[in-house]
């Protein structure tokens, strides 16, 4: 009877901890479920802000599969609004931050050899003023919109070089179901390619 009323007694002192141990299972399975759900980059090339970028496709164990839009010769050539996407992978939940990276990356060799090409490389120049990133990103979920604003100064090779960075990032970012629109800025804040001065994209 005495080894009976022990055995009791010991059980009521072993639930305490047990629920313990559940509950903090719990808390470290919801840390990682948060974690798993951040939208913010690791790269030191970009940033984002954490707004609700929905990837186009279901996650692969790989990560997130994105389109990147290049312009391609000879058809961007002389209509610089055709682009056409090629397929990246994200390893995380910013998958606009890193399509633009892989934008600015450019084509790998056998999609350059396919005649990909981007301009928006070579087009940034100097020092990036936001702490060594090559741009910045937010999204407006009242409006949809999407604005990129480049970090580092750009300098257009040529007439057409602006329409067709411009026509490259829209493609890419409007993939996503929450952008319907973006802006583009330069690094001191203006409408990118706007000889005008007017900034027209701002209005």
């Amino acid at each position: 009877m005495r080894s009976a009323r022990r055995f009791s007694h010991r059980a009521r002192h072993a639930w305490p901890d047990a629920l313990a141990l559940v509950v903090l299972s719990l808390a470290l399975m919801l840390a990682g479920c948060q974690e798993t759900g951040s939208l913010t980059g690791g790269s030191t090339q970009a940033t984002s802000t954490p707004a609700a970028v929905a990837p186009t496709a279901t996650a692969t164990p790989a990560g997130y599969p994105v389109k990147v839009f290049f312009s391609k010769h000879p058809d961007s050539d002389g209509d610089v609004s055709k682009v056409f996407p090629v397929n990246r992978v994200s390893p995380t939940l910013g998958v606009a931050t890193f399509a633009i990276q892989q934008l600015i990356a450019g084509p790998v060799a056998v999609e350059a050899s396919a005649g990909y090409y981007t301009e928006i490389t070579a087009a940034l120049a100097g020092s990036s003023n936001c702490g060594g990133p090559d741009f910045k990103y937010t999204i407006a979920d009242a409006t949809h919109t999407g604005t990129l604003q480049f970090c580092r100064p750009t300098q257009l090779p040529g007439d057409l070089s602006g329409p067709r960075i411009k026509a490259e990032i829209t493609a890419t970012l409007t993939q996503f179901p929450n952008v319907t629109k973006v802006v583009i800025l330069d690094s001191t804040g203006h409408c990118f390619d706007d000889a005008s001065g007017l900034n027209a994209c701002l209005h």
